[in-house]
């Protein structure tokens, strides 16, 4: 058995479709299991990471947890990480962790749940995706609307990850023992500014899309209102700012992890052509 919590998130719904696809046992783990719509014969089931002691019974008989924490507070990761990551090992179930490259910083939310895992004692593989393709799903509103995308850093550099590679590796990571104690840093195949991937999507749906710089103090507003949480709308500013003169790395990890590279973003929009038209 595998419990994938997050089930019902974009990555999440990836690996319970592609491990259920394999024939997995699945046990996804959702705050809303009567609107979970997830394939026939996975076991979904409701609990909340901030209640650990809801999590506890759905780990009997699991051999393997796919962890999404989702909290972007550190003192939440503090509070409860550390239970959540010893009933897990406690049942000897490896743990693979969706973390990110922020992990390496200790006092973020990431780098506070990778230490919990280590220091349970359980298995582990962290997966260091850099950014999600699918997070520009924030500008599909600007674009069903319009042709000019408001957004800060045009040419923040970043090589965006297709949910499904990321779930792809994490299903090898719960599935066989060849990535037990890596971080892997994953990454998309190409590195394209915020503008040009405004572009591709104009490509791909077939119209002509332009940037417009949004002022910081406008931006700022509207991710504090997505994500209730001033600090992570900070950070978040500061990682474009910095990728303008560091562009995100590209790595070969997907093609080496499931023997063929990367999907590009430009196939990303494509699957996703119609949340933009």
């Amino acid at each position: 058995m595998i419990l994938v919590t997050g089930a019902t998130g974009t990555v999440g719904r990836e690996v319970v479709s592609l491990l259920a696809a394999r024939g997995e046992r699945v046990r996804a783990v959702t705050r809303k299991p009567e609107a979970a719509e997830l394939p026939a014969g996975v076991e979904v089931v409701a609990t909340d990471l901030a209640d650990p002691a809801s999590l506890a019974p759905h780990l009997a008989g699991v051999a393997a947890v796919f962890l999404i924490w989702p909290f972007t507070d550190p003192a939440v990761a503090r509070t409860h990480a550390p239970e959540v990551a010893r009933l897990a090992a406690e049942r000897g179930a490896r743990v693979v962790y969706l973390s990110a490259p922020g992990a390496d910083q200790p006092d973020t939310f990431w780098g506070i749940v990778e230490r919990a895992v280590e220091a349970s004692g359980a298995s582990w593989t962290f997966l260091r995706p850099v950014g999600f393709a699918a997070n520009t799903l924030m500008w599909a509103e600007q674009i069903r609307a319009g042709d000019v995308v408001r957004w800060p850093y045009a040419a923040a550099a970043r090589s965006l990850v297709h949910e499904r590679d990321l779930a792809e590796v994490a299903v090898a990571a719960l599935t066989t023992d060849r990535h037990l104690g890596d971080r892997l840093l994953i990454s998309g195949p190409e590195t394209l500014t915020q503008e040009e991937q405004v572009h591709t999507i104009g490509r791909v749906i077939g119209r002509e899309l332009r940037w417009a710089e949004q002022p910081l103090d406008e931006a700022r507003r509207m991710l504090t209102a997505a994500f209730g949480d001033p600090a992570f709308a900070d950070a978040a500013l500061a990682g474009w700012a910095a990728f303008v003169d560091r562009p995100e790395a590209v790595t070969d990890t997907v093609e080496r992890v499931t023997g063929h590279p990367a999907r590009p973003y430009a196939d990303w929009v494509a699957d996703h052509a119609d949340d933009f038209r």
